[in-house]
């Protein structure tokens, strides 16, 4: 059988662009490697609670139309995100805000933390920071650095931060509000009864293969082919690997307690523990929780080194792998002409939010005759 797309993977990308061409009468078979639909996003229920396998996603956008289009496929409840970064017994409040600053100087007022920010500032040796140590001391000062960002990020990438390079830190939030809302974003929340449904919705009417690799596919016709996987995969490396950092996620079901932490995300950003954040995932049904629904289920992500066969999630976005993502994107044009649309984080090689991979789907489907 022909068909008018070939859709390789079946998360939020792959999904979106597959009903938005199914409603218009076109022909797609979707295939993923895995033995779900989802891809990041999947949830599945544990003792009654809706757990984020591949971390936490929560949604969030400024956009009115991806909203509005995620809402036809399910109701959304009111959770805010306000995650908490512990180092060793201490305790802060994040985004960094004046809950913040008050409990690691006890100011009050924005202009007496500002005016203790701006003492902490460490201009970069050379005018222009060379690294994301550098930044990151000329933006927000050493306390913060030291307790908050240091250790955090250096776990999450693997590299000191003074071999890092300052574009991973553009900017650094800072609130002199009393706001722990994590996002600014004008609309958020989390799907009641998770992000697995959803994706289901959408591939209503399409014929979907699971545990099936593109290779396994290559020769089946069609049209065009719809491509979310690394672009350095599809190319056989023949350039070489592209860069990346993968998660490795420990989850644990503990039906003897009901709260593990009291709240959804805890962010470990100390070095003395190796995963970066701790997610109890009954806190993401803020509002929808089922009273009778007793114990728990906590998610660590520990960050560890991608290696060729393990789930790339986090790309390295320095000047090589830029270039040499660059030099793949030409071949691959070359070698599909117009057949070929990439879509998602790893087909564009960039880390990208969930809104942002909804509004490229459904302007990529807009395109197409």
């Amino acid at each position: 059988m022909a068909y008018d797309y070939l859709i390789v993977g079946a998360g939020l990308f792959g999904a979106v662009f597959a009903h938005e061409m199914t409603v218009r009468g076109k022909t797609c078979l979707v295939i993923d490697r895995r033995d779900h639909v989802g891809g990041n996003v999947y949830t599945k229920s544990m003792n009654g609670i809706n757990v984020h396998v591949y971390g936490a996603h929560i949604f969030h956008t400024d956009n009115k139309e991806v909203w509005d289009y995620m809402n036809r496929f399910a109701e959304f409840n009111n959770y805010v995100n306000s995650p908490i970064a512990r180092i060793h017994d201490e305790l802060y409040n994040l985004p960094f805000n004046m809950n913040t600053f008050h409990e690691l100087w006890g100011v009050i007022t924005p202009s007496q933390a500002q005016m203790r920010i701006r003492s902490q500032i460490v201009k970069p040796k050379n005018g222009e920071p060379e690294n994301l140590e550098e930044q990151a001391l000329s933006l927000v000062g050493t306390d913060i650095y030291e307790k908050l960002i240091k250790h955090y990020t250096e776990k999450q990438w693997g590299r000191p931060c003074n071999e890092l390079p300052a574009s991973i830190i553009k900017r650094v939030p800072l609130r002199f509000t009393y706001d722990n809302n994590y996002f600014d974003s004008r609309y958020q929340g989390i799907p009641i009864g998770g992000y697995t449904p959803i994706i289901k919705k959408m591939l209503t009417g399409c014929e979907v293969k699971l545990s099936t690799d593109f290779k396994d596919v290559a020769g089946i016709p069609c049209e065009k082919i719809v491509y979310t996987g690394p672009i350095d995969e599809l190319m056989n490396y023949e350039l070489g690997h592209l860069e990346y950092r993968t998660l490795f996620f420990e989850t644990q079901s503990l039906p003897t307690l009901d709260d593990f932490q009291g709240n959804a995300v805890v962010n470990y950003t100390g070095d003395e523990v190796a995963y970066t954040r701790i997610i109890e995932h009954k806190h993401f049904e803020f509002g929808t929780r089922n009273p009778n629904i007793k114990g728990t289920v906590i998610t660590r992500e520990i960050p560890v080194p991608w290696t060729e066969g393990a789930e790339p999630y986090y790309p390295i976005n320095d000047d090589t792998n830029d270039a040499l993502y660059g030099r793949y994107l030409v071949k691959a044009r070359a070698m599909y002409a117009n057949k070929l649309i990439l879509g998602g984080r790893l087909g564009n090689y960039k880390y990208m939010d969930m809104d942002a991979v909804v509004a490229a789907a459904l302007e990529s489907a807009r395109l197409q005759p």
